[in-house]
């Protein structure tokens, strides 16, 4: 049961999630949405995994679990982000890891996109001034989009962490903060702290949700597990053969905003992200978890969800 407390405590305080997504079809009522939600977390609870322990990921790598995380398998995992309305992409989403000491409030989405080798030379060129600018025109773009459809339009207020990027070990790791327009720069904020582990035949992503008022601390957890992330001999990012490979279409510049930039320009940065009873979010680092937490604080005091009071 405490597993199962911890994962709804740090689902509900993550409620957002970088993923391909459209709207379903058909609403839910209120009791199904809540019903689902508590069935797909003590699925979660009883097929997960506690640190520390090696987790095996698909046939790329093994993630050193730490002692006191915990992480929910594929089916499972999909099944508890399906339950907070996300249209999950089958063929990337890994699983999912969550913190079971009392404080977190943090979830990570482990993907791994196997779409060849990403070559990185240009990171060597790379502005963080001009690339802010380039979501930033990219956040406008999406804002037509959204305007006509009669949702809240965004706006990128700055980086949380500037790209960087580890040549010797291949990781990249960035982080950017956004908002509706209009609302207060002081008023908290869901961030979306991304990194990439680049391998021979694509990479693994983890996106550690968090928010802004907590990300300083949290941001520790992304690059632990992140350090804790290797590759099986043969998958190695050095292991690549140019002879016999394939080369991913895009390079490491268009994992800054989570698409090819060469085919978006930057622009749609992850596609759309939907909470039935929320709102829908396009512009990809923003979530919308207030709803979900207003939502499950109406539940009777003897509710075992655990979510925050």
């Amino acid at each position: 049961m405490q597993s199962l407390i911890v994962i709804a405590r740090a689902v509900v305080c993550a409620a957002f999630v970088i993923l391909s997504a459209h709207a379903r079809a058909v609403p839910l009522d209120e009791a199904t949405r809540k019903a689902e939600l508590m069935a797909a977390w003590q699925a979660a609870s009883q097929a997960g995994t506690d640190g520390p322990s090696d987790i095996v990921l698909i046939d790329q790598g093994t993630l050193k679990l730490p002692a006191d995380y915990f992480y929910v398998p594929k089916n499972e995992g999909l099944r508890v982000l399906r339950a907070l309305g996300n249209v999950v992409n089958d063929a990337t989403f890994v699983g999912l890891v969550v913190g079971r000491r009392q404080n977190d409030d943090w979830m990570v989405v482990i993907k791994h996109i196997k779409e060849g080798y990403i070559k990185d030379d240009d990171a060597k060129s790379w502005n963080a001034d001009d690339l802010l600018s380039n979501l930033r025109a990219g956040a406008e773009e999406a804002n037509k989009d959204r305007a006509a459809r009669g949702f809240p339009e965004m706006a990128v207020v700055g980086w949380v962490e500037p790209p960087a990027y580890d040549a010797t070990t291949h990781r990249l790791v960035w982080s950017l903060l956004a908002k509706e327009k209009g609302q207060p720069d002081a008023a908290p904020k869901n961030v979306n702290y991304n990194t990439y582990a680049l391998g021979r035949d694509g990479y693994f992503s983890l996106n550690l949700l968090s928010g802004s008022e907590r990300i300083a601390g949290d941001k520790a957890v992304a690059h632990e597990l992140l350090s804790d992330l290797s590759y099986n001999a043969g998958k190695r990012y050095e292991d690549f053969s140019a002879g016999t490979d394939r080369i991913a279409e895009y390079g490491l510049l268009a994992l800054v905003g989570g698409v090819a930039a060469k085919k978006l320009g930057l622009l749609a940065l992850a596609g759309a992200f939907v909470l039935k009873f929320a709102k829908i979010i396009i512009f990809a680092v923003v979530g919308a978890g207030a709803a979900v937490m207003n939502f499950l604080r109406r539940k009777p005091r003897g509710d075992n969800a655990g979510g925050p009071a």
